[in-house]
């Protein structure tokens, strides 16, 4: 067989490299990785060049050579300036890249207590993700560079496989795979499930590590810390010992003596007065730079009936803030009974509330009077379109009217914030109860407006608006790795390829035409 014999049979080495093209593109895409079959392709693609330059060396010089040549090496310049286009596309992509987050709860964007906590941090921060070969990183590695990615340079992390590294383990006390272990200097806190909430909850704890209690006053009917009801506080429990507080009660009746370690004592909604003997007890503790947080209902929803109000007046007497007989009506509510907040004073408590109302259920309006050495602000207001009823008569008959000789006209002030310039003491009082119970504790503000007054009571300024919220729950199936790149072979690689061999015929056809 002659020369001319084997030359029809060059191009059977082109078709051959264009096939292995495709397989080790097809390969790269559905492993995601340089594989044995790409090896293996990429080398049938050289032995297909090379056959067909044995097969037809008169085709390759002409080539080379000949018009086609200098047309050629104006498609590889083309081709080569959009290659570098692509490369310095991804290079800008890579180095500044942006996310988009187009899921309802954003789920995939860091909450802003999270990123603030996260830029709050003085120390380095190191989390220690341990997982086996058996539990998969990827979630862990993307919550983890998230958090790296806001922390200005303050938090790393390293993934290490127990088994692999057993001493790593022990030294950080490592008990179960897919454990994350956060540190900072020798202070640590792990969490064993993947969830922004544990991971900043345990980033909160490590770099605020200082035992810090406050005490829940008990004894004349205040809601319970541990109840399941919607008339319980287990959601504010749940958030300050997140915050490393540890949470007590404090019976003075039965033991008439405040703890030394007491930041602060919040009195939630007692249904019987504060007697005498118990407020001189709280007046000495605040007068020594201590705090108070007190929550209290208008007398109409509580048993005081007409007995007096030692508490009260105490608040009135020394701090200019009076609880007012009376009863807040909004009309721009759903209910004229629940108060709605939507104006609040500049106060490290409430300067994160930003554009959220906050609701009250059963409110009495709480006025400040100047006191001397006593700062106060105003914390929430609600509309115009409220008054404070005082006949509280007409309350029980549900017949109320505004009545501009008695009432007090809105905005009506809700919470009062005061601190005492010569002993530091602090104090905060609220017209309600209700909106902090775990019924109302997660509407709206709710929850940063009760848990930010009791950390700047406890004077832990640091801790104010880092109170993480629980996410929206959502399922997500991710298609397994044949599916997208089965996905995108067809929509990147196979349909423009269609497009691209048709308008090759086309072009042939017409250039064999004329």
């Amino acid at each position: 067989m002659n020369s001319n014999n084997w030359r029809r049979f060059a191009p059977v080495g082109l078709y051959l490299s264009l096939f292995a093209a495709l397989a080790a593109l097809v390969f790269y895409v559905l492993q995601r990785q340089f594989s044995l079959g790409v090896q293996i392709s990429l080398g049938v693609i050289v032995i297909g060049v090379a056959l067909y330059a044995i097969l037809d060396p008169a085709r390759v010089r002409t080539i080379a050579t000949g018009r086609q040549a200098r047309y050629g090496s104006n498609a590889l310049v083309l081709s080569l300036a959009f290659v570098g286009i692509l490369v310095v596309i991804n290079l800008i992509v890579n180095n500044y890249s942006k996310q988009w987050d187009l899921t309802t709860s954003k789920s995939n964007t860091l909450a802003p207590e999270t990123i603030q906590a996260l830029q709050k941090l003085t120390q380095p921060v190191t989390a220690l993700a341990f997982f086996t070969n058996q539990s998969s990183p990827d979630a862990a590695r993307s919550l983890l560079e998230e958090y790296k990615a806001h922390s200005n340079g303050k938090f790393s992390y390293q993934f290490i496989d127990p088994n692999a590294n057993p001493v790593a383990a022990n030294n950080a006390l490592v008990t179960q795979d897919a454990t994350i272990v956060v540190e900072i200097g020798k202070q640590q806190e792990k969490i064993t499930t993947i969830d922004e909430n544990d991971l900043t909850n345990a980033l909160i704890r490590v770099s605020n590590p200082s035992q810090r209690t406050v005490y829940f006053l008990t004894g004349h009917g205040e809601l319970d810390l541990t109840g399941t009801a919607d008339k319980s506080f287990a959601g504010i429990k749940t958030a300050l010992e997140a915050k490393n507080y540890t949470v007590k009660q404090l019976n003075l009746i039965s033991t008439p003596q405040i703890p030394a370690d007491a930041l602060a004592i919040i009195i939630a909604g007692p249904q019987k007065p504060i007697s005498a003997d118990e407020v001189k007890l709280l007046k000495a503790y605040v007068d020594q730079g201590k705090s108070l947080v007190v929550m209290e209902q208008p007398t109409v929803v509580t048993q005081f009936d007409d007995l007096p109000d030692p508490l009260a007046a105490y608040l009135t007497q020394d701090w200019g803030i009076t609880l007012g007989n009376d009863m807040i009506i909004d009309l721009s509510s759903n209910s004229p009974t629940v108060a709605v907040a939507n104006e609040y004073g500049s106060h490290a408590i409430t300067d994160k509330l930003n554009n959220m109302v906050t609701i009250f259920p059963s409110a009495r309006s709480v006025q400040a009077t100047a006191v001397q050495n006593i700062t106060q602000t105003v914390l929430a207001k609600t509309s115009s379109n409220s008054w404070a009823e005082t006949d509280l008569a007409a309350l029980q008959n549900n017949q109320v009217t505004f009545d501009k000789t008695k009432d007090l006209a809105g905005p009506v002030p809700l919470a009062v914030a005061a601190e005492n310039s010569t002993t530091t003491a602090r104090v905060v009082v609220f017209g309600d109860v209700d909106f902090a119970s775990d019924a109302y504790y997660t509407s709206y503000g709710n929850s940063d407006l009760i848990v930010n007054s009791i950390d700047w009571s406890a004077k832990q300024d640091q801790l104010i608006n880092l109170t993480t919220k629980t996410p929206t729950q959502t399922v997500l199936v991710p298609p397994k790795a044949y599916t997208i790149g089965l996905i995108f072979l067809g929509t990147v690689i196979f349909i423009p390829g269609i497009v691209i061999v048709a308008g090759i015929v086309v072009w042939v056809k017409r250039k064999r035409r004329g």
